[in-house]
């Protein structure tokens, strides 16, 4: 299975060309006699590296093999061929399935005599968990994202702000959405940028905050754009916000929460995440920049004690395990998650309000326009 290293969103037909290529590749094994193999980049947590250069989480060199003849991996082994097959019928077809689509389109029963034992049936899946790890096997191998391939999945993402698209003939002005704003579809990279004129985007972890700003008409005043994914980010979102950065040179800043899950969604915009390691090349935006809301911001903004909530049980387990992230030890980010273990307390981003309902414009200038970030 070799790899495309080109980080750029590939057309549908090119990943028709990659991965009929490795049904070739397989079949020419196959002819010469030889066992078919899929030598695949192993996605353990062991293998999972931190890129200071690059600022990511990236996977390391580890491969696997996986063998048709192997006992222990023929079943993995012929459930990615077989996903193989439908994602290459899927585009042949013209078609975009979903991920769950494909779980059923191949979940089928094989029945096969065994001497001495007789007859025995073995599915081709069982739970879906089986079939979308296939998917992996092909994205990982291949360097092709399940976006390129067409699977449609649930988006989160929405925008508003000085950005217009094409989407299929049709341009869409996001800063003429009223009260709601432009939905991202699954590949945002087929969305083509017809004008931006934004001084920068403001990554928002909440979907009420982000309609707040919305209605007030913060992006207006800024010239900025608005993000949000609704909590934590998938995977489109996160591809549109590096490319925003990347392609246009806009600064990112992101607003969540303060406590450890805040900063953690924070760190798979910027560096990527653990689960995803093999897709943050084409995922993360190592520039992003982190403006708040801080434990120290607790106390250098004297938020009332009535807004602020005890840490509970899981959040110190989690702000125990970002205090060791390779991508967690700069300076401030210490001071901050070492602060958080030592108080023990949390705010929301609407503990802001305590010093009035209009505060939240203030602060967000302030952390911007002042350089008061965190990266």
């Amino acid at each position: 299975m070799e790899s495309s290293s080109n980080s750029k969103a590939k057309p549908r037909s090119e990943v028709l060309k990659i991965m009929e290529g490795l049904a070739q590749e397989l079949y020419a094994q196959i002819e010469r006699g030889e066992e078919p193999v899929l030598e695949i980049p192993s996605r353990t947590l062991s293998n999972t590296v931190w890129d200071p250069k690059r600022r990511i989480v990236v996977l390391g060199p580890d491969k696997l093999k996986r063998r048709l003849l192997d006992m222990k991996e023929s079943k993995r082994f012929m459930q990615t061929i077989l996903m193989l097959k439908l994602i290459v019928s899927s585009i042949r077809e013209g078609v975009y399935p979903t991920i769950r689509d494909l779980y059923y389109n191949g979940k089928h029963t094989i029945t096969f005599r065994v001497p001495n034992v007789g007859a025995v049936r073995e599915n081709t899946w069982d739970e879906q968990a089986e079939s979308n790890a296939a998917i992996e096997d092909l994205e990982v191998g291949l360097n092709v994202l399940r976006e390129e391939m067409g699977l449609s999945a649930d988006v989160k993402g929405k925008v508003v702000g000085p950005i217009v698209v094409r989407s299929k003939g049709f341009e869409i002005d996001a800063t003429r959405m009223g009260d709601t704003a432009l939905g991202l579809p699954p590949n945002p990279d087929e969305l083509d940028i017809v004008k931006i004129e934004a001084s920068y985007v403001l990554v928002v972890e909440k979907d009420a905050i982000f309609q707040r700003l919305n209605r007030e008409g913060y992006w207006n005043r800024e010239n900025a754009i608005l993000i949000t994914a609704r909590g934590m980010p998938d995977r489109a979102t996160r591809k549109f916000v590096r490319r925003l950065n990347e392609d246009y040179k806009l600064p990112v800043y992101v607003l969540t929460d303060s406590d450890p899950y805040g900063y953690y969604i924070y760190s798979v915009y910027k560096s990527g995440s653990i689960k995803l390691s093999y897709e943050s090349e084409r995922l993360a935006t190592p520039d992003a920049k982190f403006i708040g809301v801080t434990t120290s911001d607790i106390i250098n903004y004297k938020i009332s004690s009535d807004y602020v909530i005890a840490a509970n049980e899981r959040d110190i387990k989690r702000a125990e395990e970002l205090v060791r992230y390779p991508w967690f030890q700069s300076e401030a980010w210490q001071k901050e998650i070492n602060l958080f273990l030592k108080m023990k307390k949390k705010v929301e981003i609407e503990a802001l309000s305590t010093h009035g309902l209009k505060f939240l414009h203030d602060y967000l200038l302030e952390k911007i326009h002042s350089g008061k970030w965190i990266e």
